[in-house]
């Protein structure tokens, strides 16, 4: 097991701030920093054990319906996570709502199945899937936390700014989803071109 399988998904290979993949329920779900914690663990979950099974399989599962077999895994998986967040965690599971079944069709998912788990030892599969999930986590809550704090004036519930702070509404609305995400990416990119240029000095 190499780690740099798991440490690449952090930030060299960051399914959010990168590659720009799971969009829909990174501007969806953001809202709070309880959702995005939330949303990215149920990922993680999702992505460790999918990436697990599909690995353990990969040389049974016919070729010609890789796709379809992938695709069977990983609701089995999200439907598991699904009564597990009813049952222990009612709440984030009414909050997610319909967000929790679509992790099935999440490009992140079925994108390390067929890129990655397919093609690698268990070890180095699990790894994967907990970086990469690690890593769409910490953008979820690093995008939540700027929208819940700025939008409501509130961090995971609790006001920080005090009754007479106004909170710019716009970020805990769509627009608000798109502004901070943009942003963000745009300061990354920043610093990684500014990184590189130091490097060749």
């Amino acid at each position: 097991m190499q780690m740099k399988e798991f440490t690449k998904g952090l930030i060299k290979e960051n399914p959010t701030f990168v590659q720009l993949l799971g969009m829909c329920p990174t501007l969806a779900v953001t809202t709070s920093v309880a959702n995005g914690i939330g949303m990215g663990l149920s990922a993680t979950v999702v992505l460790v054990m999918s990436n697990l099974l599909i690995s353990l399989l990969r040389k049974t599962i016919p070729e010609k319906i890789r796709i379809a077999s992938y695709i069977v895994i990983i609701a089995g998986v999200v439907s598991a996570v699904e009564m597990l967040l009813k049952a222990f965690l009612p709440e984030i599971s009414k909050s997610l709502g319909l967000f929790i079944p679509l992790i099935v069709v999440n490009c992140i998912i079925l994108a390390r199945a067929e890129a990655f788990a397919s093609k690698n030892t268990v070890g180095n599969s699990m790894l994967d899937g907990l970086g990469i999930g690690l890593g769409f986590t910490g953008a979820l809550t690093i995008i939540s936390a700027i929208r819940e704090l700025l939008g409501a004036g509130t961090l995971l519930g609790f006001s920080v700014f005090g009754a007479g702070f106004e909170p710019a509404t716009i970020l805990i609305l769509p627009p608000g989803a798109f502004i901070v995400l943009g942003l963000l990416i745009g300061t990354i990119n920043w610093l990684r071109a500014k990184n590189a240029e130091g490097g060749k000095k």
